[in-house]
């Protein structure tokens, strides 16, 4: 009796042990009932009938990244390029996950690699290179509406690496060089022309105000004579009207002054040991009793005679004067 007890309670325990089922986080179970799927368990603690019920699947809930094998793809252009993809997919339905496709990453990566050759064979090279945002987009939409059925959404679909033939690479690399080169002469060429215009219009400037500079000197010179013109002609009216006023006694002060002027240049000049003159010396003293009566006219008083500065009377006419000798400097 004590051994079926004990019997009995171990087959409780095992059955106990059978029908709990303990769901992890970010799993799901499909529950098969005598092999139809009647369940899908979530994370948390279930229980079943042992020998009736059973697990069937465990499906992977989270996020999962699937890793699409390196392709090469013969572009619209026939160019034969290797391309490098990555998938990102969640599964929604556990049930549809399990039980639609047979294998679910098989499936998905044949899809995404079929639909990549598909819409990067309809583009070029260039198209493929530069547009990968579309790629990424059209595969998206494709591979999403392709795994709907299997309860499958995808989220991303990633282009890792496109990798042209290296005799392309070789004639692109060449191409971006001459393109670059282009346009460092363009740039080249027209900072040359701004600083042609830039000194041109300097040069401009400058011969403007050259001129404009020129303009005013010249216009500041012809003031200038006109002024001494005017003041010549002033100082020979003055000289007209004096001579008109004093007859030739004027003109013989005037030419005696300048003359005197000149002769006494000969003496002070600190080099000269003899003098000669261009003259003879009778004229000078010609000159010089010129001289004398005129400044006997001018200072003669009420009486007719002019006394000396040092008291001694001079006859009129008469004006002492002393010439220097030819040996003295």
């Amino acid at each position: 009796m004590e051994y079926a007890l004990i019997g009995l309670l171990f087959l409780l325990v095992v059955f106990m042990l059978l029908a709990v089922r303990v769901v992890k986080q970010g799993f799901v179970y499909t529950i098969e009932r005598l092999g139809k799927f009647t369940l899908a368990a979530e994370p948390g603690l279930h229980i079943i009938i042992p020998f009736i019920d059973r697990v069937g699947r465990k499906v992977n809930v989270m996020e999962q990244v699937l890793d699409i094998p390196g392709q090469e793809i013969i572009t619209a252009d026939n160019a034969m390029v290797g391309v490098d993809a990555v998938v990102f997919f969640q599964v929604l339905d556990a049930g549809k996950a399990a039980y639609e496709v047979a294998n679910l990453y098989a499936a998905i990566m044949a899809l995404t690699t079929t639909n990549l050759r598909t819409v990067m064979g309809s583009m070029d090279l260039d198209g493929t290179l530069s547009k990968r945002d579309e790629i990424n987009a059209r595969l998206l939409s494709v591979v999403d509406h392709a795994t709907s059925p299997w309860g499958v959404k995808i989220t991303r679909v990633e282009i890792k690496d496109i990798r042209p033939p290296i005799d392309i690479s070789e004639a692109m690399a060449r191409q971006m060089k001459a393109e670059r080169l282009k346009r460092a002469e363009i740039l080249e060429a027209e900072g040359d022309r701004a600083s042609n215009i830039l000194r041109a219009e300097g040069d401009k400037q400058s011969a403007i105000l050259k001129a404009e500079g020129t303009r005013e000197a010249a216009f500041r010179d012809a003031e200038a004579r006109e002024r001494a013109a005017e003041a010549e002609a002033k100082a020979t009216q003055m000289v007209s009207d004096a001579i008109s006023a004093s007859g030739n006694q004027a003109i013989n002060y005037f030419i005696a002054q300048e003359y005197t002027k000149a002769v006494a240049k000969f003496a002070d000049s600190p080099n000269a040991k003899t003098i000669l003159f261009p003259v003879e010396a009778t004229q000078l003293i010609g000159s010089l009793g010129g001289i004398g009566e005129l400044l006997g006219d001018a200072l003669k008083p009420a009486e007719g005679n002019v006394t000396a500065r040092s008291g001694t009377p001079v006859p009129k006419g008469r004006v002492r004067a002393s010439v220097p000798r030819s040996g003295d400097s």
